[in-house]
């Protein structure tokens, strides 16, 4: 720390316009608490309604156990490019074979007869490829898009995100609309039939759940922020299904939508609101918006550029350059400039020559890179806490939790940051582990199809002829 006055109170003052983002363990306690009290809201059937975490019933009732076996599809759909699928489960052991499509601009604009017809016709292409003869293959999906879910084969689309605006699809039953374009497509042998509908932190869980039977909580922490767990049907107000051994039933959560109702107010700083004010869904995903990649570099630009404007950083900055406008500083550049491990600030140098800062300073780029330290600790720490309410709320001895999503992946101390925080945040004596999911959208999405299959044929062999 500097130790000349003028120094001193330039650091001061940077530090009155941060200090929002230093939470306290009690803070985070505090959260905790508040988190517990809104997903028992969502659970309970007479308070669902008003809950801001709508803690969906999934319909996946049990975890991969190892003995899952058989030839399955899985569709990954949630962009620009669609992925298909086969996956061959021998118990413990998984072979992948994929192909990559294209959805054309004209298809994610055009009809769903048209969107759906694509996706068979791809999905016909890829059996040919892979002489795949004589054979029913049950399909795993991955959609990415809200959907309600009514069954764990069954899902309407409750509107459409990213890009797509496919009329006819919405409020319609996905499964649905696939299986007919099959029938319409599909000239080969092979029957298809659709039995899972997969979110993506669903996904993640299953796929580390093959490997780890500790593994009972999912957590994404990409350019979104949502968790999913195994719930005792007990506790389930909403469960309209049966009670048959599993009397469990994973939830996803939707826990991004936390703080909608003003309860995460007291820890919201002036950039939070902001940003807040200027997305596209203005006071929705409040919780979401203080953790995910899709918001965490626009939190730290808007930091930067206020330290600028009140002379405190970047004192001959050329207020065009793209430093002062919406948007244009990426989480990526979150994590290389937290990359940056010695007074040469190679990685923040590059980030500032490429979003036009000229001039700046070696002690620019220390502050520069505090931000950075400040905004993605707090994410981490938030993640941790909602990550312990759960941990604290299963209460098992030993637990994994799988977790995929690019910010987790590729910043450097977003792990190490969790793990510290969970431990300090859990109830004493419970173990936990955080593990890397690898293809929770494909592998994943097989696995779910797997297990439903495995308690599909338990259940027939116990019926009476």
């Amino acid at each position: 720390m500097p130790t000349t006055p003028e120094k001193l109170s330039k650091y001061e003052k940077i530090e009155a316009f941060v200090r929002g983002f230093k939470l306290s363990s009690l803070t985070y306690k505090r959260v905790m608490h508040l988190l517990n009290e809104e997903m028992n809201n969502g659970l309970r059937a007479n308070s669902n309604h008003l809950a801001d975490i709508k803690m969906f019933p999934t319909f996946v009732r049990a975890l991969p156990d190892g003995s899952e076996k058989g030839k399955f599809l899985a569709l990954d759909l949630g962009g620009t490019n669609f992925r298909v699928l086969m996956v061959v489960i021998n118990e413990r052991d998984v072979d992948i074979q994929s192909q990559t499509y294209l959805i054309p601009q004209r298809i994610m604009l055009g009809t769903g007869v048209q969107l759906f017809d694509h996706i068979a016709d791809c999905i016909c292409r890829f059996i040919r490829d892979h002489d795949l003869k004589n054979v029913r293959l049950p399909l795993g999906f991955t959609f990415s898009f809200p959907c309600k879910q009514e069954g764990l084969a069954k899902a309407r689309l409750s509107k459409w995100t990213k890009g797509f605006r496919c009329e006819g699809v919405v409020n319609e039953d996905i499964c649905y609309l696939l299986h007919e374009a099959m029938k319409r497509k599909n000239t080969t042998s092979v029957e298809v039939e659709v039995v899972a509908v997969v979110n993506d932190a669903v996904g993640t869980l299953m796929s580390a759940a093959h490997n780890d039977r500790n593994c009972e909580i999912g957590l994404i922490l990409g350019t979104g922020c949502n968790a999913c767990y195994m719930e005792s049907l007990e506790n389930v107000g909403l469960w309209e299904g049966d009670y048959e051994h599993p009397a469990q039933v994973l939830i996803n959560t939707e826990w991004g939508a936390f703080g909608d109702n003003g309860c995460l107010d007291f820890i919201r700083t002036e950039y939070d609101r902001e940003l807040d004010t200027y997305s596209i869904n203005p006071g929705k995903q409040i919780y979401e918006k203080m953790i995910s990649g899709m918001y965490m570099g626009e939190i730290v630009r808007l930091a930067l550029e206020r330290l600028s404007m009140e002379g405190l950083l970047f004192e001959s900055a050329d207020r065009d350059c793209e430093l002062f406008h919406r948007g244009r500083f990426f989480t990526k550049y979150v994590s290389e400039i937290e990359s940056d491990h010695d007074e040469f600030f190679r990685n923040t140098k590059q980030v500032l020559d490429e979003i036009g800062v000229t001039n700046y300073t070696s002690e620019d780029c220390k502050i520069v890179k505090y931000i950075c330290t400040l905004v993605s600790a707090r994410a981490a720490f938030l993640s941790s806490a909602g990550l312990a309410t759960v941990i604290n709320k299963l209460n098992k001895p030993e637990m994994t939790i799988a977790v995929d999503g690019s910010l987790y992946r590729f910043h450097p101390r977003f792990h190490n940051l969790m793990t510290l925080k969970i431990q300090e945040l859990v109830n004493h004596g419970l173990k936990f582990k955080l593990q890397l999911s690898h293809d929770g959208s494909g592998k994943g999405a097989a696995l779910v199809a797997a297990v439903a299959m495995r308690l599909r044929d338990i259940k027939e062999n116990q019926c009476p002829a």
